[in-house]
């Protein structure tokens, strides 16, 4: 039904939406793993099979419209794994074909819950998504957070600093950024 990615669009010009780099750098995506984002990808792919674990135990607690399932994971697991709504979607549709999930309308958006076959395959793995954050490891959680907590104090410099602090700020960051390749440089 879908052709390759290349025969349609062309020769693939990067990984994901920041270009060849990932979030973290070189390396830091696609299927052989790299980055902070956690195993397999940038953004911490569990295995194939995490996902719809992971939709049946979120399930399990209670009904959730599947945008709401994406936030919830990546809330349970510190910002590491965000499923895509391409991954997310079709394995709803397929869990409900199963039998494990139904779905109703509910002001305009579709709202998943849990069968009770799907329940008792929910109890199987309670908390599929802890497996996603322990593989990415303490670090990565760590560093994730000391980047968002940079960024949130980069904005608000930027948005009520003096054009000298936003200017100071601007080379606070753009040396943190010299020193951290320095790291690298080391080894």
């Amino acid at each position: 039904m879908y052709r390759h990615h290349e025969e349609n669009m062309g020769p693939r010009r990067g990984r994901g939406r920041r270009g060849d780099f990932g979030p973290w750098g070189p390396g830091g995506g696609g299927p052989r793993g790299g980055g902070l984002g956690g195993p397999g990808g940038r953004r911490g792919r569990a295995r194939r099979g995490n996902v719809k674990a992971a939709l049946l135990a979120l399930l399990a607690e209670r009904p959730m419209h599947g945008y709401e399932m994406i936030s919830e994971l990546e809330n349970r697991t510190g910002g590491i794994w965000r499923p895509s709504p391409g991954s997310v979607y079709p394995t709803l549709q397929l869990l409900e074909e199963e039998g494990l999930v139904t779905s109703a309308e509910q002001e305009g958006k579709r709202l998943f819950t849990i069968t009770e076959q799907g329940a008792t395959t929910a109890a199987a793995d309670p908390e599929p998504w802890r497996a996603v954050a322990d593989a990415a490891g303490d670090s990565a959680v760590k560093a994730r957070e000391s980047v968002h907590q940079l960024a949130v104090a980069l904005k608000q410099v930027m948005m009520a600093g003096t054009e000298e602090q936003q200017a100071r700020s601007l080379e606070i960051v753009g040396d943190a950024k010299r020193k951290l390749y320095g790291i690298l440089a080391e080894s």
